[in-house]
């Protein structure tokens, strides 16, 4: 009769284990139902965009009744078609693609309306391990920069230009290779040396480069 009574009460307090879970579970769906959806394309998985990170993964978006979907979109011109597109309804890039997208006469151009960094983060990478580098050692050598007019370019140029550099005489700067291909045509054997996002940059490291200098303009 004992063993009876304890069966039974363990079965209630199963039971009502069981029914609190599923509504518990009915409740966070309803919840989700609420939320709005908000995908953003972003240019580069970043240490830059960390507080982005932590935000999504400690719930903080969904906490404002926000579903946010990350869409790793390589390179501006690419985070630009993501949102014209309706693709994605934010994108992480630098600011040089609402003006293209303004001056090429699109009606529903893009509007830049946060600053997320106020430092670049380029890295230049080196195919041999230079002792006492300084920037003078790029000069007559070949870097791959990134797309023509593109944030990654321009700032390797201005990097350059501060530092005393021609950056159309004194080197050259190979702007036929792809944000997202850039590391991979290096590894392949193009240029002497190669501007990097910190996490590509980081991990060619690892392989045969090594990393001279943080345009930290």
């Amino acid at each position: 009769m004992k063993n009876r009574i304890i069966l039974f009460w363990l079965g209630a307090v199963l039971l009502l284990i069981v029914a609190c879970s599923v509504l518990f579970d009915l409740n966070r769906k309803n919840d989700d139902k609420n939320l709005r959806k908000i995908t953003v394309a972003e240019v580069a998985h970043t240490i830059f965009y960390a507080p982005q990170y932590a935000a999504l993964e400690l719930g903080y978006f969904e906490e404002v009744g926000l579903d946010v979907e990350l869409l790793l979109a390589n390179g501006a011109d690419k985070v630009t078609a993501a949102v014209l597109s309706g693709d994605a309804d934010i994108g992480f890039s630098g600011s040089e693609a609402t003006i293209y997208v303004y001056n090429g006469g699109e009606k529903d151009y893009l509007k830049t309306f946060a600053q997320l960094t106020q430092k670049d983060g380029s890295f230049l990478v080196s195919r041999e391990k230079q002792e006492n580098f300084s920037l003078d050692n790029l000069k007559g050598k070949t870097i791959i920069a990134g797309r023509a007019f593109g944030m990654p370019e321009m700032t390797l140029r201005y990097a350059l230009k501060q530092n005393g550099i021609n950056p159309d005489d004194e080197v050259v700067l190979d702007t036929s290779v792809a944000f997202a291909a850039m590391s991979g045509s290096f590894i392949g054997g193009n240029g002497d040396y190669v501007a990097l996002f910190d996490v590509n940059a980081t991990k060619k490291s690892h392989k045969c480069d090594f990393l001279l200098y943080i345009f930290n303009i």
